[in-house]
């Protein structure tokens, strides 16, 4: 399961979540429960089978 970066559009609070792949399920923020949230792109942020993260040190592989 991949770890998304979330933004909140009313209260600007960043957050990471647990989302399945093929979910259009956006998690409300944390801190106002707002259901306006953005996703945001990162460069890694998926982990391997084995529990390592995908990425190398520099962020890509």
């Amino acid at each position: 399961m991949p770890l998304y970066e979330f933004k909140c559009k009313d209260c600007g609070k960043e957050y990471e979540e647990l989302v399945p792949l093929k979910s259009d399920n956006v998690p409300p923020c944390p801190a106002c429960k707002s259901g306006s949230v953005q996703r945001k792109m990162s460069v890694c942020g998926a982990m391997g089978s084995s529990g390592s993260s995908s990425c190398g040190k520099s962020g890509f592989t």
